[in-house]
């Protein structure tokens, strides 16, 4: 029973590191970005901040599952849900800056997300949880609101993932250089990837289930990491050893098919 509690308790301090290091890789190279590139850059940098703030708790809360401690257990998943209900926000921002180029508009629209993350939490904290249910490899909480539930899955998951989607689609319908689609798609990818198994992670009943979650979350993360920055082999391979690492490229319009908006 311990043995999975610490395997799980691993894989969360995994993508803590990880979330935490690549936020902060991101954030030091803030001078190679011109100033149209950093908004999405800083985007970028506070949604995998937000991830590694949700999974520290989130590991602290494995630990204390692991020694019987209950009340500490149900605090660190109180801290955990806060960090989580915002992950949508840097994500819609970024999407939106990429295609529009607007700051403005951007911020905007994601403010109306920011007021989904609230209300997600204010439902989830007035109706309160059940739990935890300790098992062999993991704990896990019940959302005791369907409101709650509904306000997450319709204004904070599908919204955001269909924007994804769509953007992916966009991405692959326009003519641009292999390089440009390797750093615009793969990030999109990784990123739906961390978000969707977060959110399975989150609403699991199955402690396997939240096991498998929390693995996929950490590929993904690592996914995201080489999608900037790719090993010399795969550079070579796809014959993008010569691209700068811009969010985004003034010169590129989508609208005009030429060369897309790095990001």
């Amino acid at each position: 029973m311990n043995a999975g509690l610490l395997l799980n308790a691993t894989i969360c301090f995994a993508i803590t590191i990880s979330s935490f290091a690549f936020a902060w890789v991101l954030a030091r190279n803030e001078e190679e970005h011109s100033e149209k590139s950093k908004p999405a850059l800083w985007s970028l940098v506070i949604l995998w901040s937000l991830v590694g703030l949700t999974y520290l708790p989130t590991t602290i809360r494995m630990i204390a599952a692991y020694f019987g401690k209950e009340n500490l257990d149900i605090m660190m998943y109180s801290l955990a849900v806060i960090p989580f209900s915002f992950v949508a926000v840097p994500l819609v921002f970024f999407i939106l800056y990429v295609i529009a180029g607007s700051k403005k508009i951007s911020a905007y629209i994601s403010l109306l997300f920011v007021l989904f993350g609230a209300s997600f939490l204010m439902f989830l904290f007035t109706k309160g949880i059940i739990g935890p249910i300790v098992s062999e490899y993991g704990s896990i909480f019940t959302i005791n609101s369907d409101i709650a539930i509904n306000i997450y899955m319709m204004g904070l998951f599908v919204i955001p993932t269909a924007m994804i989607i769509g953007f992916l689609l966009l991405i692959f319908l326009q003519k641009m250089p292999k390089h440009l689609r390797y750093r615009t798609a793969l990030p999109l990818v990784a990123i739906s990837f961390v978000f969707d198994f977060m959110l399975t992670d989150m609403i699991t009943m199955v402690d396997v289930m939240q096991l498998v979650a929390r693995l996929f979350v950490l590929i993904g993360t690592v996914l995201a990491f080489l999608a900037y920055f790719p090993p010399m082999t795969l550079q070579e391979k796809l014959g993008i050893q010569k691209y700068q690492y811009e969010l985004y490229e003034k010169d590129i319009d989508i609208d005009e098919e030429e060369e897309d908006v790095d990001v």
